[in-house]
């Protein structure tokens, strides 16, 4: 598949590798989903809960990236599963899933930067929220002007970071629960005796499910490595490596720094006001240790929100790019970047910013259950679009001339289009999360409403 339809309109430089592709998907992924909304997961689904349902979270995320990853080795274009959606699924479903997925990326990163300025306030208490959150913005869209090179190895750094300061506190939050450490509240080895304190699930199914979808917000990021597959030097190698090794990694290190939260932090010490890294790390008791872990998460975040902001213009790129809003978004500049569709994303992420702001006490998890709500239904389209590629491909070829294969297809792309409409179903649960469901339902059906109008067909 061509990943330009229009000429005279600049070229994205074909500029990053496996690592690249690796490290901007683990700094899509790694945010305020892990770092402030696992203790919101912990407080809802008790602590045996909260590690059930990251490690159910992880299977998922694994199912769509074997799905992503036969589509993206097979047509790697910016864009990605979009165009897969409009190509295998339907125009309509296409149009309809780059908005959802531009919204999820424009209302996370509003969340994203009130989270970082949640953590800012902890050493600049007097400052207004909104000047950090400002600050941060201005910051993430300066990352993102760089050519893709340059982009790619500074978030390389970023996201280097924060991998080895979540290895550091998995270390000594291991060190903690089994007594080798000093914890505050406890005279003995707490082990893992809180994973029980209050039952298997405390809140019964109803707060295990219920949480799903800040799970799935927590993973959302992931799909970059699609995304990214047109501005890949070698797609057919860089594009799988990167899924097997990122996806392993982030499914281990998110299992085990929920088993390690889990087990130090009790329900009702858990939430979303402060983050539980940042509590852990007090309650031990090392000098300082929590100002640099917070530190850590702040930079973790700024580095999210700069991946976050790199796929939401490449999406509205790419719906330009297939003529679905105005050709004029297309243009890319001589550093390979599409500074049009980059400025409007970031006029979307300003008015979320602005209604965050002023609904602070409320709006974090609301923003949170939009995103994760819209990620889910972009999510979604990625195994049936697999499906219809591959009845398609099947029809003049072998499925061994396919250089990446969804393993046990169509069976294991449908068992993944179920499990994520389950984990759709769990929004009704939980009223805090609802949001998703109000806001991200209206929203799809808009954009059919609109396609159809403007192109007569679905």
């Amino acid at each position: 598949m061509e990943n330009h339809n229009f000429e005279n309109e600049g070229q994205f430089n074909r500029q990053m590798t496996s690592r690249h592709l690796q490290m901007l998907s683990i700094g899509g992924v790694i945010g305020t989903g892990l770092f402030l909304s696992s203790g919101y997961a912990i407080n809802q689904a008790g602590p045996f809960g909260a590690i059930l349902s990251y490690l159910f979270g992880g299977v998922m995320v694994y199912l769509v990236m074997f799905s992503l990853g036969e589509l993206s080795v097979a047509m790697p274009v910016t864009g990605s599963f979009h165009t897969y959606a409009t190509r295998f699924i339907s125009p309509g479903t296409g149009f309809m899933v780059a908005w959802m997925y531009w919204l999820c990326w424009v209302v996370a990163l509003a969340s994203q930067f009130i989270g970082a300025a949640q953590l800012a306030l902890r050493w600049f208490p007097g400052v207004p929220i909104w000047v950090f959150a400002s600050i941060f913005a201005i910051l993430v869209f300066g990352l993102n002007m760089l050519s893709v090179g340059w982009f790619a190895t500074a978030e390389d750094y970023f996201s280097s970071i924060k991998f080895y300061a979540i290895l550091v506190f998995i270390l000594l939050g291991l060190l903690a629960v089994f007594g080798l450490l000093p914890y505050e509240g406890s005279s003995s080895a707490p082990l893992f005796s809180n994973l029980t304190a209050n039952g298997l699930f405390p809140n019964k199914f109803v707060g295990l499910i219920s949480v799903m979808l800040s799970v799935n917000y927590a993973f959302s990021g992931v799909e970059m490595i699609g995304i990214a597959a047109g501005e890949t030097d070698n797609p057919k190698q860089a594009v799988p490596k990167a899924i097997k090794s990122t996806i392993g990694l982030l499914v281990t290190f998110f299992c085990m720094t929920m088993l390690v939260l889990a087990s130090l932090l009790p329900m009702d010490q858990a939430g979303v006001v402060e983050a539980p890294f940042v509590t852990v790390f007090e309650k031990i008791g090392i000098p300082y240790a929590a100002d640099i872990m917070n530190f850590v998460i702040l930079t973790a975040i700024l580095s999210a929100s700069t991946s976050g902001l790199y796929a939401s213009s490449r999406m509205l790129w790419s719906l330009a790019n297939e003529g679905m809003i105005s050709k004029n978004v297309v243009k890319i500049n001589k550093h390979g970047v599409p500074m049009r569709a980059m400025f409007l994303s970031m006029i979307g992420v300003i008015v979320a910013l602005v209604a965050s702001i002023y609904f602070a006490d409320t709006i974090f998890l609301a923003l949170v259950s939009i995103a994760g709500f819209a990620v889910v239904i972009a999510w979604l389209a990625i195994p049936l679009a697999q499906i219809g590629f591959r009845k398609q491909f099947l029809k003049n070829h072998r499925v061994d001339e396919l250089e990446y294969k969804t393993p046990f297809s169509p069976i294991l792309p449908w068992i993944t289009v179920l499990l994520l409409l389950v984990s759709i179903a769990g929004i009704a649960w939980d009223p805090s999360q609802r949001a998703g469901l109000y806001f991200g339902v209206p929203f799809m059906l808009l954009c059919y409403v609109y396609y159809y109008i403007r192109f007569k067909k679905w």
